[in-house]
């Protein structure tokens, strides 16, 4: 019998100044204004970041020699409340869409107030990449993430 070991997820959050709806817009929608250009999978540079706003949608990167580079694929769209995408990198931090190997990253909005959202990101299943590149790419997003809400929420928080 194979048994997989389970890969504790990484879970982060962050409040930002913004409505829920704001919120997901910015994360989704305006995410080339915030995501990180160093931040690409590709051999040339990201000039844009793009999720298209439905299931089965991609989440990718356009890079400068004209190729795009996808991160995932949308699973779940629901607009100002939650979304849920397959994170399709390896843990050399290549591009592998093998759809068995992917984790996934959720992320709900919780409004607190009418101008102020809880975002909630579980980074999960990294078990599907085996005990050695899961553990890997685990702790390299559990690092990572932080400074990418901060990102985010800095972007949130501007005035519309």
């Amino acid at each position: 019998m194979n048994q997989t070991s389970e890969i504790a997820p990484v879970r982060k959050s962050i409040t930002v100044q913004a409505s829920a709806a704001r919120a997901f817009d910015v994360f989704t929608a305006g995410i080339d204004r915030w995501w990180p250009k160093a931040h690409g999978l590709g051999e040339a540079p990201v000039i844009e970041s793009i999720i298209e706003p439905f299931v089965g949608g991609r989440w990718y990167t356009k890079c400068a020699d004209g190729k795009d580079v996808v991160v995932g694929h949308v699973r779940v769209w629901e607009p100002a409340k939650r979304f849920v995408v397959s994170w399709e990198i390896s843990a050399k931090w290549k591009p592998d869409s093998r759809v068995a190997f992917a984790s996934e990253v959720e992320v709900l909005f919780v409004a607190q107030t009418p101008d102020t959202t809880r975002v909630e990101l579980e980074h999960r299943d990294f078990e599907r990449m085996g005990p050695s590149d899961g553990a890997t790419m685990r702790k390299s997003v559990d690092g990572g993430w932080p400074a990418i809400l901060e990102f985010f929420a800095q972007e949130a928080g501007k005035a519309t």
